[in-house]
């Protein structure tokens, strides 16, 4: 494959063939990052990732039981946080890692 081509796959501008993942991927990236200012002290540990499906269902995923646990009282606050970076969220659920 051409280098011209696969540079255009890889480009999220494109709108063509991986560009979607990679955008993606981007924003989920932000998401986290977002979520993980939003909490106090050392609770941003506890998320992993998170993404917004498209039924507006915030999925946070937790690296622990316990950091699930902790984070499930945060609830509201990482709603609020998901919203202020455009995801359009009307509902929030955490779950543990299976690889924790």
């Amino acid at each position: 494959m051409p280098a011209k081509r696969l540079e255009n796959l890889l480009n999220p501008s494109t709108g063509e063939g991986l560009g979607d993942i990679v955008r993606h991927a981007r924003d989920m990236g932000r998401l986290v990052g977002a979520l993980r200012d939003a909490l106090p002290g050392d609770e941003a540990e506890g998320v992993l990732a998170a993404n917004v499906r498209h039924d507006g269902e915030l999925v946070i995923l937790a690296s622990t039981p316990a950091w699930a646990a902790k984070l499930r009282f945060e609830t509201e606050k990482l709603v609020q946080a998901a919203r202020r970076t455009g995801a359009e969220v009307s509902s929030c659920r955490v779950r543990v890692s299976r690889g924790a």
